[in-house]
């Protein structure tokens, strides 16, 4: 429909099966599935509910009647009550035990820990396969010297497989957060309109034991091992904190990378992918854009500004729960999740196609490398025989010369006013010899080459299109 407001999140970037998994259709269907696992344990734990009423609930789980609930919440102003209503049109057998001593957030919580544990799961596979495609770059570059920055000046030399394993490592930390909220989240259970368990107290005599099977159960069924030990009517809200936290930690990650990115694209020294028919300015046609990496950027900024909803949520639930947490989730977490899918995916399409143009990025090299040899140059020179205090004033001196040099235009001649001093042991041609770049990368080469092989046994658990979805 081109006459209603889209989010551009599902219009534009998210993936389909981020879009089918928070779509309404999925989460009512997951609502259902709650629904008919608590019949089912009911049933089992001898409550009066039959078998054949729970087949009917299961066999109904996907023929859901929006229009029904609709209508029916338009009268009600509830929309889980219209859900069990519809839900009984569709298995009438069964429409007096749906609910039964549940409340709202039975469903609505428990299907969005069930929904967010399996959102997570994809991110896990998207952020593994970004991964893979930097590491696979990183190996590829790791001993390509290049001028290194701090403070955005040029500083010693690095390698360009180095600088992408610092881009690893962050998302690396990334993975090791979501992997731990992961193996933390519990679901809410069935307890009770404030977390008391009184309603069903009253179904089982008051036999706990009975309540507590019901829970294991129900929390199996789905692929959880634990609830909460406490709850008020909803599970406790530190947990979204905790997702929305996990995924500003890859947006700060994603958003760092795309931004170094930018910064050698505009010296030409890498580019991202650009398509042969793209355009890059609608007025300058020989412009070459980083649109991706500023897609990443302006989505992170987005995700980690998002990630702020969930701890004033989490600290405002007034004693056993207030409303003003719904609305604010229902937007603030699945566009959190469809943000960061977004993300991952633009990182993995840059990772998979960076170009660097490594002439370019030779000539910087060879630019600044007589002041990043100036350290080796001075010792050997104190081993000549030279003092070495007199030798770095004679360094420093000469420095400054040859770079107001460069800033009129004119080429970097540090090593001939060197030599030209006469003060140095050296002749020009002997400092030249010292002149080759894999003599300043340190162990560049070594350090990514360890890195990549301590990492690399996660990768066999990440698809190439990062749908796969295993913890």
């Amino acid at each position: 429909m081109r006459d209603r407001y889209e989010s551009p999140l599902s219009s534009r970037y998210a993936s389909e099966y981020m879009l089918k998994l928070f779509s309404a259709e999925e989460r009512i269907r997951t609502w259902r599935r709650l629904w008919a696992a608590l019949a089912r344990a009911e049933s089992k734990l001898g409550l009066p509910v039959t078998e054949e009423q729970v087949a009917e609930l299961e066999a109904n789980v996907d023929n859901i009647d929006f229009d029904a609930a609709d209508r029916r919440e338009k009268e009600v102003r509830h929309d889980v009550m219209a859900h069990v209503y519809a839900y009984g049109l569709a298995a009438p057998s069964a429409a007096g035990i749906i609910h039964l001593g549940a409340t709202s957030c039975y469903v609505t919580d428990n299907a969005d820990v069930i929904l967010y544990r399996d959102a997570l799961r994809c991110l896990r596979g998207e952020l593994l396969s970004a991964v893979k495609s930097l590491a696979d770059f990183a190996m590829e570059y790791r001993s390509l010297p290049t001028l290194g920055y701090t403070h955005y000046q040029p500083a010693q030399l690095v390698t360009v497989g180095k600088r992408a394993a610092l881009w690893i490592q962050d998302f690396m930390s990334d993975l090791d957060e979501l992997d731990y909220v992961l193996s933390t989240m519990k679901l809410l259970g069935c307890r009770g309109t404030t977390g008391t368990e009184a309603s069903f107290m009253e179904l089982f005599d008051g036999d706990g034991e009975k309540i507590d099977e019901m829970n294991r159960m129900i929390s199996a069924e789905f692929g959880f091992d634990k609830i909460f030990a406490v709850s008020g009517q909803t599970y406790p809200r530190k947990l979204d904190s905790r997702i929305l936290n996990v995924l500003s930690s890859i947006a700060q990650s994603a958003y760092r990378m795309a931004d170094d990115i930018r910064l050698l694209q505009h010296d030409r020294q890498i580019e991202e992918p650009f398509e042969s028919t793209q355009i890059g300015s609608s007025a300058m046609a020989y412009k070459r854009n980083p649109m991706r990496c500023e897609r990443i950027c302006s989505l992170s900024r987005y995700l980690m500004a998002d990630a702020l909803n969930a701890p004033m949520t989490a600290a405002a639930q007034w004693l056993e729960r207030t409303l003003d947490d719904s609305a604010n989730r229902r937007i603030s977490m699945p566009e959190g999740f469809l943000c960061a899918d977004a993300i991952l995916r633009l990182c993995k399409n840059v990772s998979n196609g960076i170009r660097v143009n490594e002439k370019i990025i030779e000539a910087a090299v060879r630019e600044y490398l007589p002041f990043i040899a100036t350290e080796n140059l001075l010792m050997e020179g104190v081993k000549r025989g030279g003092d070495r205090q007199q030798l770095h004033e004679v360094i420093r001196s000469a420095s400054m010369e040859a770079t107001a040099a460069m800033k009129r235009g004119e080429k970097c001649d540090l090593l001939a006013k060197l030599a030209a001093t006469g003060e140095f042991p050296m002749t020009e041609e002997e400092m030249n010899a010292l002149l080759d770049p894999a003599l300043y990368i340190g162990r560049c080469p070594e350090q990514v080459s360890r890195y990549i092989a301590e990492i690399s046994p996660l990768f066999a658990g990440a698809s190439e299109d990062g749908a796969d979805i295993s913890v």
